[in-house]
Protein backbone atom coordinates (compact mmCIF):
# COMPACT_ATOMS: atom_id res chain seq x y z
CA UNK A 1 0.00 0.00 0.00
CA UNK A 2 1.60 3.24 -1.14
CA UNK A 3 1.48 6.45 0.83
CA UNK A 4 0.49 9.26 -1.52
CA UNK A 5 0.48 13.04 -1.37
CA UNK A 6 -1.65 15.11 -3.71
CA UNK A 7 -0.28 18.65 -4.08
CA UNK A 8 -1.86 21.45 -6.11
CA UNK A 9 0.22 24.07 -7.88
CA UNK A 10 0.37 27.39 -6.00
CA UNK A 11 -0.20 30.92 -7.33
CA UNK A 12 0.28 31.52 -11.06
CA UNK A 13 0.87 34.41 -13.44
CA UNK A 14 -2.56 34.93 -15.00
CA UNK A 15 -2.34 35.95 -18.65
CA UNK A 16 -5.61 35.91 -20.66
CA UNK A 17 -3.56 35.86 -23.88
CA UNK A 18 -1.95 32.51 -23.01
CA UNK A 19 -3.80 29.17 -22.77
CA UNK A 20 -4.46 28.32 -19.12
CA UNK A 21 -2.52 25.05 -19.36
CA UNK A 22 0.60 27.05 -20.31
CA UNK A 23 0.56 29.48 -17.37
CA UNK A 24 3.68 29.70 -15.19
CA UNK A 25 4.01 29.83 -11.43
CA UNK A 26 4.17 33.40 -10.17
CA UNK A 27 6.95 34.73 -7.97
CA UNK A 28 4.61 34.29 -5.01
CA UNK A 29 3.93 30.70 -5.99
CA UNK A 30 7.62 29.90 -6.31
CA UNK A 31 8.34 31.53 -2.95
CA UNK A 32 5.63 29.42 -1.30
CA UNK A 33 6.99 26.25 -2.88
CA UNK A 34 10.50 27.02 -1.66
CA UNK A 35 9.14 27.58 1.84
CA UNK A 36 7.41 24.21 1.57
CA UNK A 37 10.73 22.46 0.98
CA UNK A 38 11.17 22.58 4.76
CA UNK A 39 8.37 20.02 5.17
CA UNK A 40 9.91 17.07 7.08
CA UNK A 41 7.67 14.55 5.31
CA UNK A 42 9.18 15.47 1.91
CA UNK A 43 12.21 13.34 2.79
CA UNK A 44 9.96 10.28 2.57
CA UNK A 45 8.94 10.99 -1.05
CA UNK A 46 10.36 8.49 -3.55
CA UNK A 47 8.63 9.63 -6.74
CA UNK A 48 7.18 12.89 -8.12
CA UNK A 49 4.54 12.65 -10.83
CA UNK A 50 2.88 15.68 -12.39
CA UNK A 51 0.09 16.60 -14.73
CA UNK A 52 1.13 17.73 -18.20
CA UNK A 53 0.24 21.37 -17.49
CA UNK A 54 3.21 23.74 -17.18
CA UNK A 55 2.40 25.09 -13.70
CA UNK A 56 2.09 21.56 -12.31
CA UNK A 57 5.36 20.50 -13.93
CA UNK A 58 7.09 23.53 -12.42
CA UNK A 59 5.65 22.65 -9.02
CA UNK A 60 6.80 19.04 -9.21
CA UNK A 61 10.27 19.93 -10.45
CA UNK A 62 10.94 22.24 -7.51
CA UNK A 63 10.35 19.31 -5.18
CA UNK A 64 12.08 16.69 -7.31
CA UNK A 65 15.19 18.82 -7.80
CA UNK A 66 15.35 19.43 -4.05
CA UNK A 67 15.10 15.72 -3.29
CA UNK A 68 17.23 14.51 -6.19
CA UNK A 69 14.49 12.22 -7.50
CA UNK A 70 13.04 11.83 -10.97
CA UNK A 71 10.00 13.89 -12.00
CA UNK A 72 7.74 12.93 -14.88
CA UNK A 73 4.24 13.61 -16.21
CA UNK A 74 1.37 11.15 -16.66
CA UNK A 75 -1.62 11.51 -18.93
CA UNK A 76 -4.98 12.09 -17.28
CA UNK A 77 -3.78 14.21 -14.36
CA UNK A 78 -4.60 17.57 -15.96
CA UNK A 79 -7.21 19.99 -14.61
CA UNK A 80 -10.84 19.72 -15.69
CA UNK A 81 -11.10 20.74 -19.35
CA UNK A 82 -12.31 24.35 -19.52
CA UNK A 83 -11.18 25.06 -23.08
CA UNK A 84 -14.76 25.81 -24.16
CA UNK A 85 -14.60 29.10 -22.28
CA UNK A 86 -10.87 29.66 -21.88
CA UNK A 87 -9.87 32.33 -19.40
CA UNK A 88 -12.72 33.81 -17.38
CA UNK A 89 -12.55 36.87 -15.09
CA UNK A 90 -12.41 35.82 -11.44
CA UNK A 91 -16.01 36.57 -10.50
CA UNK A 92 -17.39 34.80 -13.55
CA UNK A 93 -15.02 31.87 -13.08
CA UNK A 94 -16.17 31.38 -9.49
CA UNK A 95 -19.81 31.33 -10.58
CA UNK A 96 -19.15 28.70 -13.23
CA UNK A 97 -16.95 26.66 -10.88
CA UNK A 98 -19.73 26.66 -8.28
CA UNK A 99 -22.11 25.26 -10.86
CA UNK A 100 -19.51 22.72 -12.03
CA UNK A 101 -19.41 21.19 -8.55
CA UNK A 102 -23.15 21.58 -7.89
CA UNK A 103 -24.20 19.84 -11.13
CA UNK A 104 -21.53 17.17 -11.70
CA UNK A 105 -23.46 15.31 -14.41
CA UNK A 106 -23.85 18.40 -16.63
CA UNK A 107 -21.44 20.05 -19.08
CA UNK A 108 -21.48 23.51 -17.57
CA UNK A 109 -20.85 25.92 -20.46
CA UNK A 110 -19.05 23.15 -22.30
CA UNK A 111 -16.64 22.33 -19.47
CA UNK A 112 -15.72 18.69 -18.89
CA UNK A 113 -18.31 17.20 -16.54
CA UNK A 114 -17.20 16.85 -12.93
CA UNK A 115 -18.15 13.17 -12.99
CA UNK A 116 -15.92 12.56 -16.01
CA UNK A 117 -13.03 14.55 -14.57
CA UNK A 118 -13.30 12.57 -11.33
CA UNK A 119 -13.25 9.23 -13.15
CA UNK A 120 -10.26 10.38 -15.18
CA UNK A 121 -8.12 11.54 -12.26
CA UNK A 122 -8.81 8.40 -10.21
CA UNK A 123 -7.99 6.17 -13.19
CA UNK A 124 -4.80 8.11 -13.95
CA UNK A 125 -3.52 7.84 -10.38
CA UNK A 126 -4.32 4.13 -10.23
CA UNK A 127 -2.46 3.63 -13.51
CA UNK A 128 0.58 5.57 -12.34
CA UNK A 129 0.77 3.68 -9.04
CA UNK A 130 0.50 0.33 -10.83
CA UNK A 131 3.91 1.02 -12.40
CA UNK A 132 5.64 1.58 -9.05
CA UNK A 133 6.54 -0.49 -5.97
CA UNK A 134 3.59 -0.51 -3.58
CA UNK A 135 5.62 0.43 -0.51
CA UNK A 136 7.03 3.75 -1.73
CA UNK A 137 5.72 7.29 -1.24
CA UNK A 138 4.49 9.16 -4.30
CA UNK A 139 3.79 12.87 -4.64
CA UNK A 140 1.34 13.91 -7.35
CA UNK A 141 1.57 17.57 -8.44
CA UNK A 142 -1.69 18.68 -9.95
CA UNK A 143 -4.67 20.99 -9.68
CA UNK A 144 -7.34 22.12 -7.26
CA UNK A 145 -10.43 21.12 -9.21
CA UNK A 146 -9.54 17.51 -9.93
CA UNK A 147 -7.78 17.26 -6.58
CA UNK A 148 -11.05 18.12 -4.86
CA UNK A 149 -12.87 15.54 -6.99
CA UNK A 150 -10.24 12.98 -5.98
CA UNK A 151 -10.80 13.84 -2.33
CA UNK A 152 -14.56 13.30 -2.73
CA UNK A 153 -13.87 9.89 -4.28
CA UNK A 154 -11.45 8.80 -1.54
CA UNK A 155 -13.94 9.72 1.18
CA UNK A 156 -16.94 8.29 -0.71
CA UNK A 157 -18.81 11.58 -0.50
CA UNK A 158 -20.90 13.32 -3.11
CA UNK A 159 -19.17 15.84 -5.33
CA UNK A 160 -19.28 19.22 -3.62
CA UNK A 161 -17.16 22.36 -3.58
CA UNK A 162 -17.19 22.01 0.19
CA UNK A 163 -14.13 19.81 -0.33
CA UNK A 164 -12.24 22.36 -2.44
CA UNK A 165 -8.77 23.66 -1.54
CA UNK A 166 -7.89 27.02 -0.03
CA UNK A 167 -7.65 30.06 -2.29
CA UNK A 168 -4.24 30.44 -3.90
CA UNK A 169 -3.58 26.72 -4.26
CA UNK A 170 -0.33 25.20 -3.08
CA UNK A 171 -2.36 22.81 -0.92
CA UNK A 172 -1.90 19.12 -0.27
CA UNK A 173 -3.43 16.11 1.45
CA UNK A 174 -2.28 12.58 2.22
CA UNK A 175 -4.04 9.38 1.18
CA UNK A 176 -3.38 5.65 1.03
CA UNK A 177 -3.45 3.97 -2.37
CA UNK A 178 -5.88 1.37 -1.02
CA UNK A 179 -8.55 4.04 -0.64
CA UNK A 180 -8.66 4.57 -4.40
CA UNK A 181 -10.67 1.34 -4.40
CA UNK A 182 -11.96 1.07 -0.83
CA UNK A 183 -13.09 4.73 -0.67
CA UNK A 184 -12.90 4.71 3.13
CA UNK A 185 -10.61 7.66 3.87
CA UNK A 186 -11.98 10.08 6.42
CA UNK A 187 -12.69 13.69 5.57
CA UNK A 188 -10.43 14.78 8.44
CA UNK A 189 -7.53 12.61 7.32
CA UNK A 190 -7.65 14.15 3.86
CA UNK A 191 -7.94 17.75 4.97
CA UNK A 192 -6.16 20.26 2.77
CA UNK A 193 -2.98 21.79 4.21
CA UNK A 194 -0.99 24.71 2.79
CA UNK A 195 2.48 23.74 1.59
CA UNK A 196 4.20 26.44 3.66
CA UNK A 197 2.49 25.36 6.92
CA UNK A 198 4.86 22.82 8.47
CA UNK A 199 3.69 19.32 9.40
CA UNK A 200 5.79 17.01 11.52
CA UNK A 201 5.23 13.70 9.74
CA UNK A 202 3.36 11.78 7.09
CA UNK A 203 -0.28 11.22 7.99
CA UNK A 204 -1.31 7.66 8.64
Amino acid sequence: MATCIYLTHPNVDIDPAIPVASWDLSDEGITRMKAGLRQPWLLSVDHVITSSEKKAIETGRIIANHLGVECWSEAGLQENDRSSTGYLPEEEFEEVANEFFARPAVNIRGWERALDAQTRIVSAIKGALAKLPDDEAVLFAGHGGVGSLLRCHLTNTGISREYDQYAGGGCYFFFDSADLTAKRASVKATEWRRIEDLESELAG
